[in-house]
């Protein structure tokens, strides 16, 4: 098995984001998170309310975010899905509140073209889509169209179904090919490959094993070029390891931040803004120690 390394030679790219290049891998990125849903596994209901989660995505941005995640249906196994009429009346006011404020970089986490289209308009410069454009093959028509970066995460099934027993013979071999899938079905919609982030899902379709030896072999997802994002935060996996709920996960996120870092990921998915920009500020200067 391959084993995980400091890569003291983090690849560089670039987003063109609203007609504006933007460089990842000089220093490590930090996207907040923000769920508008009642149902989120660790968050769900807090910033239910427009007025809430314009305040708590502007303090995110206070505290150190590049950019902000704003979800409206939840992906926690198991979930419900929504009506995608009722994910745009959950996101549209706030990314339009957040853009009448002024505020920096805004991700919509959607799955759904029609989301994903209501979401641009109202003032997103970027889709992440879970499902790695395969729940929605046009989706990826949409963001061609915008012309806007798109984040591909892994994920088997659907969210209903994607901890039954997931199984690999070569985890991080079968997440590089399966990324290599939603990659073409970027290229095939006409997306820039530039403009595409690849995320290997922890915790989704993976257990606790799989997701530990995804990061330790995260490094080798730099084979498919492209930008890298993981978002571990309060994930079960740390939980299992540390054997406690979720909002006692905050030191056992740093050590697999850390780890993602260190392994050249180039943006980390994280709901403590605070606290995980300083583990990335550490993380970046032993990198450029090791350089």
């Amino acid at each position: 098995m391959t084993t995980g390394a400091i890569t003291s030679a983090r690849p560089r790219h670039s987003l063109r984001v609203r007609g504006e290049s933007r460089r990842l891998g000089d220093r490590t990125w930090l996207m907040g998170i923000l769920n508008v849903t009642p149902d989120s596994f660790s968050d769900g209901g807090r910033h239910a309310d427009a007025g809430r989660a314009v305040e708590h995505a502007l303090t995110l941005f206070s505290l150190g975010a590049d950019v902000v995640d704003v979800g409206g249906e939840s992906t926690r196994p198991g979930s419900v899905r929504v009506e995608a009429a009722e994910e745009i009346r959950r996101v549209v006011p706030v990314l339009r509140g957040l853009r009448d404020q002024g505020a920096g970089l805004l991700s919509i986490d959607t799955t759904r073209a029609e989301v994903a289209r209501a979401a641009l308009d109202a003032g997103a410069d970027m889709v992440n889509d879970v499902s790695g454009f395969r729940f929605e093959p046009t989706l990826a028509r949409v963001v061609a169209a915008a012309g806007a970066p798109a984040v591909l995460m892994h994920l088997r099934g659907d969210f209903a179904t994607m901890h039954e027993a997931p199984r690999y013979r070569d985890v991080l071999g079968e997440i590089t090919a399966e990324l290599r899938e939603s990659l073409a079905l970027a290229r095939e919609a006409g997306i820039e490959p530039s403009q595409l982030i690849l995320d290997p899902g922890i915790g989704f379709a993976k257990n606790a094993a799989h997701s530990l030896e995804t990061l330790l072999r995260l490094h080798e997802l730099h084979e498919l070029g492209r930008a890298i994002l993981v978002g571990p935060s309060r994930k079960s996996f740390i939980g299992k390891a540390l054997e406690g709920p979720a909002h006692e996960r905050q030191f056992g996120t740093a050590a697999a931040v850390a780890a993602c870092v260190l392994s050249g990921a180039h943006i980390v998915r994280v709901h403590d803004v605070r606290e995980m920009a300083q583990v990335v500020r550490v993380c970046d200067a032993i990198l450029g120690s090791a350089a």
